[in-house]
């Protein structure tokens, strides 16, 4: 849980860094923080599976997986492999910037490859969670169950973080915005909800993402920042915080009501009805919320929509708080067909990992 919450305070930080300051340097506090996660995560799985190999009568070789000669819990093998993929794409970055300067978007095949070691890690800390928590007795589960579902809101952090570039203010009157929100919110709302086997589970994975951004939106400001790179078009003189979390937790909360209702449904039915409740629910509240957002009234401390980064250029429609032009009347129709198709799969697609969860011991 360190490890992962390291990694997700460390990306936060060094996009603001980016916005701020600029890349002076590989050895950010920024980036430390992120490695950080693959440090941590290597050492703790090493040394659980290499116990785990040398004590033939230790309690835990009993729920352990075989791998290569190890035995540990299927998760550490995940995790591990995660730290790995994270520790491999330090040198690769740092190469990556000296032969191309700065990052011009967030997916690059350095952060590809830090962001599957980053997701690695996470899944194999669920993974390691949920092996303790199905072998655990009813009044033990409490506990597990709270870092379970803190693990899938990190989760589901991550990767909100890949979709940054298109779902940023300007875009959320587009329908391609709730699109790209839909092929990667229902998935894990689902699968978690499913393996945690909690009513509410959809609500505090998307609870734990919002407060998550919500305090990186209000303490990344309380820093001084100065840009150390051109061309300067917007004056900075703190950290540049990202924008305010999107209003998951509306449709999380009505997943979890009709989730409790419909269990006895079958599976496919229950997916498309909660689909189209997804994206009815987000759009109802995120539309009207991103109109506010542009709005003088959201130009403060709280909501954040005054900060920009050093780069803004005053002209551009973010800096002058326009939305970009609306898609075409069929254009916009496709794009919210393909919205529902993508978030019907996602959930059936995790509903059934969820089931699959269920059945972890090792």
């Amino acid at each position: 849980m360190a490890a992962v919450t390291s990694a997700m305070i460390g990306v936060h930080w060094d996009i603001s860094w980016h916005q701020s300051i600029g890349r002076d340097t590989f050895w950010t506090p920024a980036h430390l923080a992120i490695h950080l996660c693959g440090v941590l995560a290597g050492v703790a799985c090493a040394y659980l599976i290499l116990s785990t190999t040398a004590r033939r009568e230790s309690s835990i070789r009993t729920h352990a997986v075989r791998i290569w000669g190890f035995w540990g819990p299927l998760g550490a093998f995940i995790a591990a492999w995660g730290g790995i993929a994270m520790l491999t794409s330090a040198p690769f970055d740092n190469w990556w910037h000296n032969a191309y300067g700065l990052d011009v978007k967030i997916l690059s095949p350095p952060h590809m490859v830090l962001a599957a070691g980053i997701i690695w890690v996470e899944v194999g800390a669920l993974i390691l969670i949920l092996g303790y928590m199905n072998r655990a007795a009813e009044s033990e589960r409490g506990l597990l169950l709270a870092m379970f579902l803190y693990v899938g809101g990190m989760i589901l952090v991550c990767l909100m973080i890949l979709e940054l570039e298109l779902t940023i203010r300007p875009l959320m009157h587009r329908a391609h915005f709730y699109r790209v929100v839909a092929t990667a919110v229902p998935l894990v709302l689902a699968v978690v909800a499913r393996g945690a086997r909690y009513r509410w589970a959809a609500t505090v994975v998307a609870g734990v993402y919002t407060l998550f951004i919500a305090l990186v939106v209000w303490i990344l400001p309380l820093f001084p920042a100065e840009p150390k790179l051109g061309p300067v078009y917007h004056q900075v003189t703190q950290f540049t915080p990202p924008e305010f979390p999107l209003l998951l937790i509306a449709p999380a909360f009505l997943l979890d009501l009709v989730w409790q209702r419909t269990g006895h449904w079958g599976a496919w039915k229950q997916s498309v009805v909660s689909a189209m409740i997804f994206l009815v629910a987000f759009a109802l509240v995120q539309w009207p919320f991103a109109d506010f957002l542009m709005s003088p009234a959201a130009r403060n401390w709280f909501f954040g929509t005054k900060y920009f980064g050093y780069n803004t250029r005053p002209d551009s429609i973010y800096a002058r708080y326009l939305f970009v032009r609306p898609e075409t009347a069929a254009v916009f129709w496709q794009e919210t067909g393909l919205a529902f198709v993508i978030a019907a799969i996602g959930i059936r697609l995790g509903i059934a990992g969820g089931d699959q969860l269920q059945r972890i011991r090792r």
